[in-house]
């Protein structure tokens, strides 16, 4: 029980009785996000009773946490330095420091030539006729957000907050909750619902892509955030453990795995109700949806390597990787106050670089406030 200096309970499914009805603080989603911010506000404030909500397991196997590219560098704006140097700190050894390089097809300040930085991999990768430009960081490289993920949250169960699983939580007002705990029983048929009125001094909504939309559902706010379905495919080409991530024409390829993860530029944000579906390449139905396949086609001369068999395009989009990802307003990591005991937080597409100081600056907030 939170507030005790005792490891919190773990809740994972219906029957385990749950009887706690009151927490000084609730979030919603145990992503990227959800479960730092409960690891920082228990590490600043171990006496606040929390309760830590996701919809899935742990990591979410349908939520980007899972499938986030999970790549840090310092190509960042200026203002976004100080956040993203925080949120390397905060990565520590978790980060696999191999490098992130980027190419550019025209010169520019700090850019040399690409050649300086040449590898064996990058024959199959990069065109460096189309992209004769390049800078490398040293000090980037790459995590695994799923692990990163898991360990905060366990972290913050350790330090005293409790964490449900299964759970769909619809936001009342005047703070609190109201929670449909999900199972299904051992025949896979029956999905069991129990639901429970809890109240909350203070309620953040961090579940990703779908914060804006419980919010407006629950407390009538509507936000100027978004949402997008990314993809997330394998491509098919050597790497070992010293490959460089490789950024360029808005993609970025992540040595994983003895091949790549292939993270695309979002074209545009998705509208409420839209189904994610595949489209076609050459007449044939293919898993990569039809944004995907145009950024494909439009970037060939300067990534060929997306152009063989080495890129994994499925027969649906259920063989390829995906997620909703937030779009938050300004493109950045943030969190929003929305009134007096409410906050949202998203990570979005930039969360690598700075979703984890973004989250602690959160929780300091949070203690601050409770008594």
């Amino acid at each position: 029980m939170n507030g005790t200096g005792l490891s919190g309970q773990v809740y994972a499914h219906v029957g385990q009785a749950f009887r706690e009805l009151r927490y000084d603080l609730l979030i919603v989603g145990a992503g990227r996000m959800g479960a730092a911010l409960a690891r920082f506000v228990m590490e600043a404030a171990p006496q606040v009773r929390l309760l830590l909500a996701e919809e899935g397991g742990l990591p979410n196997e349908e939520g980007a946490s899972l499938l986030a590219a999970g790549v840090w560098h310092s190509f960042v704006p200026p203002e976004q330095r100080v956040r993203t140097e925080r949120a390397r700190q905060l990565l520590g050894e978790s980060l696999n420091t191999c490098g992130v390089l980027q190419g550019r097809a025209d010169p520019h300040p700090g850019f040399s030539p690409l050649r300086d930085f040449w590898t064996p991999e990058l024959d199959a990768l990069i065109d460096p006729e189309v992209l004769p430009f390049a800078r490398l960081d040293a000090r980037g490289g790459s995590f695994s957000v799923g692990s990163q993920t898991l360990q905060n949250a366990q972290t913050a169960v350790k330090l005293g907050a409790d964490l449900m699983l299964n759970v769909r939580a619809e936001l009342l007002g005047g703070g609190g909750a109201r929670l449909h705990r999900l199972s299904v029983t051992n025949t896979h048929q029956v999905v069991v619902d129990h639901s429970v009125t809890l109240r909350a001094g203070a309620v953040i909504v961090a579940a990703g892509a779908a914060g804006a939309h419980l919010v407006e559902a629950g407390l009538g706010l509507i936000t100027a955030h978004r949402q997008a379905y990314r993809q997330s495919p394998r491509l098919n080409l050597p790497s070992g453990p010293g490959s460089r991530v490789l950024r360029a024409s808005g993609f970025i390829l992540r040595p994983h795995s003895g091949g790549y993860s292939v993270t695309p530029p979002t074209v545009h944000p998705d509208p409420w109700g839209y189904v994610p579906s595949g489209g076609r390449l050459a007449g044939v139905p293919v898993g990569l949806r039809r944004e995907l396949i145009e950024s494909v086609l439009d970037n060939l001369e300067a990534l060929p390597g997306l152009g063989g068999e080495g890129l994994v395009v499925g027969r649906s989009s259920a063989d390829i990787p995906g997620a909703w990802v937030a779009l938050p307003a300004g493109g950045w990591p943030l969190s929003e106050r929305l009134d007096g005991q409410h906050w949202l937080l998203l990570g979005g597409e930039r969360a690598d670089l700075s979703g984890l100081s973004v989250a602690e600056e959160l929780a300091l907030e949070i203690a601050k406030l409770q008594p």
